[in-house]
């Protein structure tokens, strides 16, 4: 049976924020500061009210009030799973201490529509992935070869690059159109100028928990341990720009113009109930990247566009996380076998997530064929890439039995080039 809170919101079957989440966030009011906050239902309870009346575990005393999760989220996982086992029991139907104390409960509970939401944490490095086999593929027939889409290392290693951290930005943070080069098809030059082909990418991220040494791989089989959360991710993507500047290093100012991310991180004991069968890989991985357990997840993922004016948003895209060819922990395997650190923050994105069939294309690219194949919206707009003014909203959950484990939305809206 499930277990019920006390605030009716979270108990609706459909919220993303029910007592099984309880995903953590940086929010303020126009009383109070950036701090610390876990969403339950459509309400934000403040943590360091929490931490301050004493009702928390002692070690994490202090590391609530900050702008940032860093300092919470380095304590470890035995904080982490105490902190959630704490806040579960005081959320829980029946359960007095918060319930009881109206006075306490005022401050401590704040509508979510009154939070403004923050970069929940300070990230030193984004990592990029390409982790989907029906993307890759897609994207290989169309600029490749047709009949040997996938490059011969796919299969073989988790393939990815190191993207640009200053520009990851919270969930509703508008991005102007970026400039650069692009080469057009009957031109000897390329010309400089904002982007003609821009996309959105559909992502997850997960956020690195336990950080490792310098020279120290992190084994496939440990590389859970090292995770905190997950999140929504958006790579936005110039693809005009990228064409021409990806060889031979791969992406650079097509990415780094901005990634969008969800605020609430939800841990990976909220998510332990969706742990899925790893995808069957063929070759058989290197020693290295063969993974015991359960490493995919059960994720729905929705992605919608709405243009300037319009009344309504168009869904675009549904697909799921779990059908991504290489798994997390592969990816933190991979990333680390050479000997490459990582720290408390760092973000790790899967690459766009696509499914078999046009409908479950993680990107414009895909779905318009590169813009020959122009999506109808709802308002009878068309869309081959996007234009100045439209929106892009992701969301995804898992879906438990009365209940759901929801990331809520990222979403982000389209400025003119400067």
């Amino acid at each position: 049976m499930t277990t019920l809170s006390w605030i009716p919101s979270a108990n609706d079957g459909r919220t993303h924020f029910s007592l099984q989440n309880l995903p953590y966030g940086i929010f303020s009011t126009s009383e109070r500061t950036p701090r610390a906050g876990v969403a339950i239902g459509a309400m934000v309870l403040d943590l360091a009210v929490l931490d301050e009346a004493g009702l928390l575990p002692a070690a994490t005393r202090g590391t609530f009030a900050h702008a940032t999760l860093n300092p919470f989220i380095a304590l470890g996982r035995s904080a982490w799973r105490e902190t959630r086992a704490r806040l579960t029991a005081l959320l829980s139907e029946g359960d007095a201490t918060l319930a009881g104390d109206a006075a306490l409960r005022e401050r401590a509970l704040v509508p979510m529509a009154g939070a403004a939401m923050h970069l929940p944490v300070d990230i030193p490095g984004y990592t990029d992935f390409y982790s989907s086999r029906e993307h890759a593929t897609n994207v290989g027939r169309m600029f490749r070869d047709p009949e040997n889409a996938l490059l011969p290392n796919w299969l073989e290693i988790p393939i990815g690059y190191n993207g640009r951290a200053s520009s990851v930005v919270v969930s509703g943070t508008p991005l102007h159109r970026p400039n650069g080069q692009i080469k057009l098809p009957n031109e000897a030059r390329p010309v400089f100028g904002p982007c003609r082909k821009l996309d959105y990418e559909l992502e997850m991220g997960f956020i690195v928990g336990h950080p490792s040494a310098l020279g120290e791989p992190i084994d496939v089989a440990d590389a859970p341990a090292h995770m905190f959360g997950m999140v929504l991710l958006n790579d936005w993507s110039a693809r005009d720009i990228q064409q021409w500047e990806y060889v031979p290093l791969g992406p650079f100012n097509s990415k780094s113009f901005g990634t969008s991310i969800s605020p609430w991180i939800v841990t990976m004991e909220a998510l332990e109930p969706f742990r899925r069968d790893n995808p069957a890989q063929s070759p058989e991985p290197l020693a290295y990247l063969r993974q015991q357990g359960r490493n995919a997840y059960d994720i729905a993922l929705e992605v919608a566009l709405k243009p300037a004016g319009a009344a309504d948003a168009t869904t675009v895209c549904r697909t799921n996380f779990r059908a991504m060819y290489w798994t997390m922990a592969q990816q933190l395997a991979h990333h680390t076998v050479s000997g490459c650190n990582v720290r408390v923050g760092d973000l790790m994105g899967s690459g766009t997530i696509s499914g078999t069939t046009p409908g479950a294309f993680g990107s414009l690219l895909e779905t318009t064929r590169n813009g020959a194949e122009p999506l109808t919206l709802a308002d009878g707009a068309r869309r081959g890439f996007l234009e100045d003014g439209d929106e892009v909203v992701m969301t995804g959950w898992c879906q438990g039995d009365g209940y759901r484990v929801g990331f809520g939305e990222v979403a982000g809206r389209i400025l003119p080039a400067r």
